[in-house]
């Protein structure tokens, strides 16, 4: 007799949200317990971006990876999209309006650094020469409450092999835009622009790093931190940086974006664990924004499998905060 040994990601396959139930937005949002109390907070919208101001929207929805799949229900996007942390166009949640003005066309990445030459691509070009992939992921916010997402983008690794880095590279770090004309956040004086993120080379080349481009089954949403961001599931959610210009391939390790604002509370490695609790409060578990259910935290958000190995021999380092 055969035995299925399933990993701690995945589920049944009849227990899996249907493509056709998230693709659908009205059915997503007449089964959504929270909607109701979000469209009564100010400032709730839809999502701003129409889907024919992109010139890629022919190519979603993506074919979906069967590999990724869900122990919950994804989180209509009207949640998503309107509780959401976005720094750059202010601390509240409701930053969908603001983030509208955002032009993400013309856009371009940059692949600098140590790296054998240094290359600047169009977002659509980019995209058009990777291919897109959908997959459904948890996102675990610092914060204590979390989403399940059907994000659509290509692997990382793919970025980082057409990137060319020399053997000395170490690390890639990841900017976002700075645009103070357009980002509100970016005026002030509290924090220190732009948004800085960071991976190990190990890290960037595992198989989980997506480089989102879309959700939902269309363009990405500025909100989301369009025309392209990062999602690293496996890490609290500020590690994913958004609406990214650059990636720069280091050989020593950056400081982060809320490691330098404040490092007694964010470190750089920010992997999920509910033994190790923020300074302020718990991380042994989390609020699930779909149902308001309250749910136990899994170390690495479940996705332990694909990613402790990363970390062997790192021992002494602060991996989870």
């Amino acid at each position: 007799m055969n035995v299925i040994r399933r990993k701690d990601w995945e589920i049944r396959s009849s227990e899996a949200t249907p493509e056709s139930i998230f693709l659908n937005r009205r059915s997503l949002l007449g089964g959504a317990a929270a909607f109701g109390a979000l469209a009564a907070l100010p400032g709730f919208t839809e999502s701003a971006d129409a889907d024919d101001a992109d010139p890629s929207t022919s190519l979603y929805p993506a074919k979906h990876n069967d590999n990724y799949t869900l122990d919950r229900p994804v989180t209509p996007e009207k949640i998503n999209a309107n509780y959401n942390n976005f720094y750059e166009f202010g601390e509240s949640k409701h930053v969908a309006s603001a983030a509208a003005a955002l032009k993400v066309r013309p856009w371009t990445v940059t692949l600098s650094g140590m790296v054998e030459k240094e290359q600047q691509i169009a977002i659509d070009d980019l995209i058009k020469s990777i291919g897109l992939e959908e997959r459904l992921y948890r996102h675990r916010c610092v914060e204590a409450w979390s989403m399940a997402v059907p994000w659509t983008g290509f692997p990382l690794k793919a970025l980082v092999e057409r990137a060319r880095p020399l053997a000395s590279a170490k690390y890639v770090r990841f900017d976002s835009f700075v645009d103070k004309k357009v980002a509100p956040g970016q005026r002030g004086v509290l924090y220190s622009w732009p948004y800085v993120e960071a991976l190990t080379i190990e890290e960037a080349t595992n198989d989980l790093p997506l480089m989102v481009t879309g959700a939902y089954g269309k363009p990405l949403p500025n909100v989301f931190g369009a025309p392209i961001r990062l999602a690293t599931p496996w890490k609290y959610g500020f590690k994913s940086a958004k609406s990214i210009v650059r990636l720069t391939f280091l050989d020593k390790r950056p400081t982060t974006f809320w490691e330098a604002l404040g490092p007694e509370e964010y470190g750089f490695w920010a992997n999920v664990n509910p033994a190790v609790p923020h300074p302020r409060w718990s991380q042994a578990s989390e609020n699930f924004l779909t149902t308001g259910e309250s749910r136990p935290t899994m170390i690495f958000n479940g996705y332990g499998e694909q990613v402790a190995g990363l970390y062997k021999g790192l021992e002494n380092e602060k991996l989870f905060m």
